[in-house]
């Protein structure tokens, strides 16, 4: 079924539109889920919340794409979920990829940072149309999708130390893209 028609549904509130939301993107969601808490019941509790998040804001939302709206309701659920368990539990592949990526993003707080992280987002993107579009994959599997390295270099037909050197590369070019436009990091 098409995104179009699961929006339809949503606005006719039938449940249906939550299975067929499910049956198209419920792995991709799961992935996500799983690969930010690294957990499977938490995982699925999060993509349920998402899935609830998505039928209490359509409608009025009609989101296009349907799968990018999906995915960042998962995601953020996912990352609290994370945070709030984090003092309990340690490893996973996000707090690995967040480390990687953290001495090159400043961390954000007020008002005035908000602005300053939409610029940087920004950058970023203008930064990520510099890689070619392997190295673009890569990079936004472990940074936006949290794929670990052994799921990327499947993906990509790489082997793990060739993806993780890669992004190594990757992550000082984009210090000095961002040294280059006078960003502190």
């Amino acid at each position: 079924m098409d995104d179009e028609k699961i929006i339809e549904l949503f606005f006719a509130r039938s449940e249906q539109g939550i299975r067929e939301l499910d049956d198209k993107y419920g792995k991709i969601c799961h992935r996500l889920s799983y690969n930010i808490v690294n957990d499977r019941q938490d995982a699925q509790e999060c993509v349920n919340d998402a899935y609830l998040g998505a039928w209490n804001a359509i409608p009025p939302a009609r989101p296009s794409p349907l799968l990018s709206y999906i995915a960042r309701i998962v995601r953020n659920i996912s990352i609290k979920c994370y945070r709030k368990t984090e003092a309990a539990k340690r490893g996973g592949h996000y707090k690995a990829a967040l480390e990687e990526i953290e001495g090159c993003i400043a961390d954000r707080k007020n008002v005035e940072d908000e602005i300053e992280a939409k610029e940087l987002a920004r950058i970023i993107e203008q930064f990520l149309d510099t890689l070619t579009t392997e190295n673009r994959v890569i990079f936004m599997r472990r940074y936006r999708f949290s794929d670990s390295l052994r799921d990327i270099a499947e993906f990509v037909g790489l082997s793990e130390k060739n993806v993780s050197v890669r992004l190594t590369r990757i992550r000082e070019k984009l210090r000095r893209y961002l040294a280059e436009r006078q960003i502190i990091v």
